[in-house]
């Protein structure tokens, strides 16, 4: 059986939105396809399914384009450099065309060329008509192959409106030049520098288009480049330099002072402080010591360490953060699929107002009819081309899920970005997203002849035993304070009550209230003292030593330093807040007040947590669910948005929509801001856009002419559609300089 698997492919030949329609449908038509995602922005297209490329790129090239797999990071970097020699031929070509067009059009508006009707005027007016011609082969030969491309497979784009309405321009010249007769006299005027001028603007926009769309994918270029190309290795004693695709799994390796680590590890010997500030957004380094975690792409700051390999190639966690970027950034949410409709059909709709233009003037105006027809038509055609209609979404999207992953914040798809600032309720798991998630102690409060660093040394010395979390947390307090451990002896867990044994001849017993009553020690007040601790959130635990009470200690898993900081940021935003969890109500409630919480749900069952999101979304909300734990993957599902804290585990991360790898509740409220502007970024494009051409093409085809006798001229019009698109890639980019905090 063949195995799914995701085709990453680069797009040739694509040149307005509604090639998108175009490619799609030629991939779709192959079978084994299950969904493709063609990124205008990035020229790129993710085809998942079973079909062989050999296929894909067949039905792509039968469609009028061209396509080649990307494999890795040579791939990459062939794309890039072919981009980058691609608008160096197009400034090359804007060159050539306008060194032709320009001095024309200036000599015209000065009155300095020759008449068409003298025998100098018309040698002249033949020679630029043959410049004109090799100008239009060499600087604009693209527009018309891709137009005879459409034209074959019955489609329509850009390069058929810049075709026609250049090519309209030269032969109607061509005409007037052959056959003057043939038109009115009225109409005698030759629009050679018009067709050259346009050429050049249109491929002086692209490129400088293309350029602004190189900044978008700067995120996921400083991503690539975090990969290292070589690894130090120790194999049989030595320390060698090696490619990083010779790398294998549990080979040893070493972590020099600067150097990038090269994969996935484990520390095995050694110490330092790692930044990992690519992967979670967080500026300080971590130190890392013997058991600990590295991440490849990480950058060792100082101190050398030895590491054994656990995820190679495409396996490490930088490598999946790349795979995820680039999937989320060619994934299109609503807005964009309704785009992409409306730009497949916008080519032929404009074709038949450009012919409706030109029968109005031929009507309307007899005496200068053609004349004003061909030059309204060329101007309809030029003004029309749906270049920034298609990149509005997807370059916006680009930009973002890029500035999110510079964040910790990595979006799964574009989907979850529109949504996100939408929401109105967001509920968080308790333990591990407004928590730490690891008990530590909190209050060590001994009798009059115990000392609390007495109190704990026994208390861990007896605990020492135990597999409980709470037992944990104390035998961690005690080696933090360099307390040593005594060995216990006679030790007796008491299922749900606590513990007991001996420790240096002393009989202890440490829990709850019920072990103490069942073994018949008073705790009299020390039962308040508890109580009053319990209302904080902590946990108590009394110590009895030969049968006297020695004191308590209480146990809490700490509230993350920002929680409440970043619930505020979701409050100042209008969202509801609220906590979904499995713990016990008084201490759920301790938090929830220590943080600012809105409502808590304590006591829950994970199936019960699903139920919950379920009934917030019955009642209209639009609810994030925010958790870290394989009990909070059925709500993350089931949410509308779905936040995995990225320490969590991979079932929780696989369940979400949007992981934050930092852990902090900062990037949900991060990404909230992000979704809202990126939002507000779009419709800022589409109405730009939109307004463009709805305004455009009514003055391109003559509206004005009647009321104030104003034609648009196409060389204005071909400047304005040139600049259409880096105006919207420039808007677009200016989420890169945003700040969320």
């Amino acid at each position: 059986m063949i195995k799914k698997r995701t085709v990453r492919l680069s797009i040739a030949g694509m040149s307005c939105a509604g090639c998108i329609a175009s490619v799609e449908k030629a991939m779709q038509s192959v079978d084994g396809v299950d969904e493709v995602l063609v990124n205008f922005a990035e020229h790129t297209a993710d085809v998942t399914g079973t079909a062989s490329v050999e296929a894909l790129v067949t039905a792509v090239r039968q469609a009028g384009y061209d396509a080649a797999e990307l494999r890795g990071i040579d791939d990459e970097s062939e794309k890039e450099a072919a981009e980058m020699a691609h608008y160096r031929a197009l400034l090359r070509k804007a060159g050539v065309a306008f060194a032709l067009g320009g001095p024309l059009f200036i000599a015209g508006m000065l009155g300095l060329l020759p008449p068409l009707d003298t025998v100098a005027g018309r040698q002249f007016w033949a020679l630029a008509g043959a410049l004109t011609l090799g100008v239009m082969i060499y600087a604009g030969g693209h527009f018309f192959t891709g137009a005879w491309k459409s034209f074959r497979n019955h489609l329509a784009n850009m390069d058929t409106l810049i075709a026609l309405g250049t090519g309209s321009a030269w032969s109607y010249s061509t005409v007037v030049l052959l056959f003057p007769h043939a038109v009115p006299v009225l109409a005698q005027h030759a629009y050679f520098e018009a067709a050259a001028i346009i050429i050049a603007l249109i491929n002086f926009g692209s490129a400088l288009e293309m350029r602004a769309r190189g900044k978008t994918s700067e995120a996921i270029k400083r991503l690539i480049g975090l990969r290292p190309r070589t690894a130090i290795v120790l194999r049989d004693g030595k320390e060698e330099e090696i490619p990083i695709s010779e790398v294998g799994l549990d080979e040893t390796l070493r972590a020099r002072p600067g150097e990038c680590i090269a994969v996935d590890g484990i520390v095995l010997e050694g110490q330092s402080r790692v930044d990992e500030s690519m992967l979670t957004g967080e500026p300080m380094p971590v130190e890392k010591t013997a058991g600990d975690e590295v991440i490849a792409g990480s950058i060792n700051a100082r101190g050398s360490f030895l590491y054994k390999s656990t995820r190679i190639g495409g396996d490490t966690v930088l490598a999946q953060i790349i795979e995820l970027v680039r999937h989320a950034q060619s994934s299109k949410p609503a807005i964009g699929r309704l785009v992409d409709k409306v730009a497949a059909v916008f080519v032929p709709t404009v074709m038949i107002i450009v012919v409706l233009t030109f029968l109005a003037w031929m009507n309307l105006a007899p005496d200068r009819g053609i004349s004003y027809a061909l030059v309204s038509s060329m101007t309809v055609l030029i003004i029309a081309c749906p270049c920034a209609l298609g990149l509005a979404t997807p370059i916006s999207i680009m930009v973002a899920v890029g500035r999110a992953a510079e964040r910790g914040i990595l979006i799964r798809n574009g989907e979850a970005l529109q949504q996100a600032g939408h929401l109105t309720t967001i509920v968080l798991d308790k333990t591990g997203t407004v928590t730490e998630g690891a008990p530590g102690v909190t209050d060590i409060v001994s009798a009059g002849n115990w000392t609390a660093d007495e109190l704990l040394q026994y208390a861990a010395s007896l605990e020492a035993g135990s597999e409980h979390p709470l037992a944990a947390a104390i035998v961690k307090e005690a080696d933090g304070k360099g307390l040593p451990l005594f060995k216990a002896a006679q030790f007796e867990a008491v299922a749900g009550h606590g513990v007991r044994g001996e420790v240096e001849g002393k009989h202890l017993l440490l829990g709850n209230e019920r072990l103490f009553q069942e073994a018949g020690v008073a705790l009299d007040d020390w039962v308040e003292r508890a109580a009053a601790l319990a209302a904080k959130g902590r946990s108590a635990m009394y110590l009895a030593c030969d049968g006297q009470v020695a004191g308590l200690l209480a146990v809490a898993d700490p509230v993350k330093a920002d929680s409440r900081e970043a619930i505020a940021r979701l409050h100042a935003n209008g969202l509801k807040v609220v906590m979904l969890t499995g713990d016990h109500h008084i201490t759920a409630e301790a938090v929830a007040h220590e943080v600012g919480i809105d409502s808590v749900v304590a006591e829950v069952l994970p199936q019960e947590k699903d139920q919950h999101v379920a009934r917030l979304q019955e009642q209209g909300e639009i609810v994030a669910m925010v958790g870290d734990g394989i009990n909070d993957a059925p709500a993350l599902a089931r949410a509308n948005v779905g936040f995995a804290i990225g320490s969590g585990t991979d079932v929780a991360i696989e369940s979400a929509d949007i992981t934050l790898m930092r852990g902090s509740l900062h990037g949900v409220a991060d990404a909230i801001s992000l979704s809202r502007l990126t939002l507000r970024n779009i419709k800022q494009n589409l109405f730009g856009a939109f307004i463009y051409n709805t305004l455009g093409i009514p003055i391109a085809g003559g509206i004005l002419f009647p009321l104030f006798g104003i034609l648009l001229n196409p060389i204005i019009a071909g400047a304005a559609m040139a600049m259409s698109s880096v105006t919207v890639v420039t808007n677009a980019n200016r989420l890169r300089l945003i700040k969320l905090d």
